[in-house]
């Protein structure tokens, strides 16, 4: 039935046929009819944009330079991901510090032998408030109402002696919780005595007693009082600087339970 046909529908119904035979091969077969009548395929025909049809040697001086991408737009996309990496880097910094740790720099010389003057120690803010804090923890706090500070508002950094609840007494054989004898091995005398005025604390249940490692050169609890737990900053957990005495800083163990 093709023989009385035209050229041209012959060159129309042949696709059709093969489309009836093969759903793959009917695209290729159409777009090589479609190019025998005269119209070019288009990037259209396959579903994409039409910008995507062309390739890099079809464009000419003139697409080039329309193009969206100059190198004028690209250093502007540079420079607004640099701002905006800046930007990100400085939220983050500043959400690390205000809720998950902190370096500080100790001041003063109240925790020797422990720490010196001039060390930098890295404050965990973020556990503490989870779990608790513990006897023999080394805080850093802001000082209260009841407490000298500086005209900077200097931080202090103390050790936890007294914990919420308890009955802490000092005197001359040393510190006792709930009556008995807390054995500090880290307590520094400058003339080797322990010589303790007599004094008492019921702790409440917001409150944390603290103490200076170097007892005989403290401001500390044993003049100003207790502390509330609002005004910690956080536990030091990691000396870092000077990197010759970089070390984890851990409770140390004690003679009597520890809550």
């Amino acid at each position: 039935m093709f023989e009385h046909s035209s050229d041209a529908s012959r060159s129309v119904a042949w696709p059709r046929c093969v489309h009836r035979a093969s759903g793959r091969a009917s695209v290729g077969l159409r777009t090589a009819s479609a190019t025998r009548l005269g119209w070019a395929p288009s990037s259209a025909m396959v579903g994409l944009p039409p910008d995507m049809g062309q390739t890099p040697h079809s464009l000419s001086k003139g697409d080039l330079a329309a193009h969206p991408y100059t190198p004028q737009m690209r250093k502007r996309h540079l420079l607004i991901e640099i701002a905006q990496t800046v930007a990100l880097t400085v939220v983050a910094f500043y959400l690390l510090q205000t809720f998950i740790a902190q370096p500080f720099r100790v001041e003063q010389g109240s925790m020797r032998i422990t720490f010196e003057p001039g060390e930098y120690v890295l404050v965990d803010k973020l556990s503490p408030r989870l779990t608790g804090f513990h006897r023999g923890d080394v805080v850093i706090f802001l000082p209260p109402e009841s407490w000298p500070s500086s005209s900077d508002n200097t931080p202090y950094i103390k050790r936890v002696i007294g914990l919420p609840g308890e009955t802490v007494t000092i005197g001359a054989d040393g510190v006792r919780i709930n009556g008995s004898l807390l054995t500090e091995g880290y307590v520094y005398l400058d003339d080797g005595s322990n010589i303790e005025e007599p004094q008492s604390w019921r702790l409440a249940a917001d409150e944390l007693l603290v103490f200076g490692d170097h007892r005989s050169n403290s401001s500390d609890s044993r003049a100003y009082g207790p502390i509330p737990i609002s005004a910690v900053v956080g536990r030091a957990v990691i000396r870092y600087y000077p990197i010759d005495r970089m070390s984890l800083i851990t409770p140390p163990p004690y003679s009597i339970a520890v809550p």
